[in-house]
């Protein structure tokens, strides 16, 4: 049996899966710089306002787009940190410090955001509140509004590109991304566009029945809506640091690869890992064909290789092992008691 060689069709579409996987990292953090920058000058306007207005859903807000802006400088730290090269230390790279750090940018929502938005509303709602001038803070809410729109359509442009690269719809790819700093800056500015219309409806109530108690919850949900979003995005961080596989559809294909090599009769076990944001390990038992020689399944194991990695953007690393079991037995025996 001849040795295969790759094809030029290969080459061409290991090349693209590369440029996909570096593109959308590129992408990924332009959406977090123009988050940052929209971020910073629209709490220093909400602050203005609130200190104006004296309204305490304003200020919720000013402490959700500092969140926010927090957020932003660590996802792009963490994007910088992901994406150093493997080295003897850690060799399959640094991808999940991105989770990391994306994590702490989770706990900076839920302990700035949420925790100054619930103080703002309890306290109005207990103590009240003197009330200011509504025109600037309604000015500010609305500029805020547009600036919030367009970096939440930057972010909604790029799920959709990754989404049809993908061949997925963009709520699914948005639950099944690996990417969650894209995942997180959508996620934010949708929360941020739905605080400002509670923080809006807060004070227009408050405004007309001359109740404080109106803007006290006005800040309180807005609260709630941070700690939805936090819990939301530190349970998808989590998962992805402490190594989360692909989909099960995404596992059929790549098992659907190996079994459509002509020395391969089954694969009885295979296990993928995410290392960080596209990018994967795929581990597999592979059950070969008694007649394969040693030199069959060396050839075969190669053609895996190129195979998964021409066809499956961010694989990075393929180990087949022709052994029978699921490699759990053994290990089982070391389990502490």
């Amino acid at each position: 049996m001849s040795e295969p060689v790759p094809t030029r069709e290969h080459a061409l579409a290991s090349t693209a899966s590369r440029a996909g996987t570096e593109e959308a990292g590129g992408e990924s953090t332009g959406t977090v710089v123009v988050a940052g920058l929209a971020n910073l000058g629209i709490a220093i306007a909400k602050l203005v306002g609130g200190l104006i207005s004296h309204s305490s859903a304003m200020l919720s807000e000013a402490a959700h787009s500092v969140a926010d802006t927090i957020t932003e400088v660590l996802l792009f730290i963490a994007l910088k940190r992901g994406d150093k090269a493997p080295d003897a230390r850690h060799p399959v790279g640094y991808g999940r410090e991105t989770y990391f750090w994306a994590l702490l940018a989770c706990l900076a929502t839920f302990t700035l955001g949420a925790g100054f938005s619930f103080y703002q509303g309890v306290e109005t709602i207990i103590e009240g509140e003197e009330q200011g001038s509504p025109t600037v803070a309604y000015v500010v809410l609305a500029v805020s509004f547009v600036l919030e729109g367009a970096s939440w359509l930057k972010a909604v442009r790029q799920v959709r590109s990754s989404a049809r690269r993908w061949g997925t719809t963009p709520r699914r790819y948005l639950a099944e991304t690996t990417d969650t700093t894209v995942k997180a800056v959508t996620f934010e500015d949708s929360a941020a566009l739905v605080g400002l219309v509670l923080a809006a409806l807060g004070l227009f109530l408050e405004q007309v029945t001359g109740d404080p108690v109106w803007d006290g919850v006005a800040a309180i949900l807005i609260g709630v809506l941070l700690l939805v979003v936090a819990g939301s995005l530190a349970r998808a961080n989590v998962s992805l640091l402490i190594g989360q596989s692909v989909p099960a559809s995404v596992q059929d294909r790549l098992r659907a690869e190996l079994l459509d090599l002509p020395q391969v009769d089954d694969v009885p076990f295979l296990l993928t890992s995410v290392i960080g944001p596209g990018q994967l390990i795929v581990s597999a038992k592979v059950d070969f064909a008694d007649t394969a020689t040693v030199a069959d399944i060396e050839r075969a194991s190669d053609e895996a290789e190129r195979r998964l990695v021409a066809s499956h953007a961010g694989v990075r690393f393929v180990f087949l092992d022709p052994t029978p079991g699921d490699g759990r037995a053994r290990a089982e025996a070391h389990r502490p008691e």
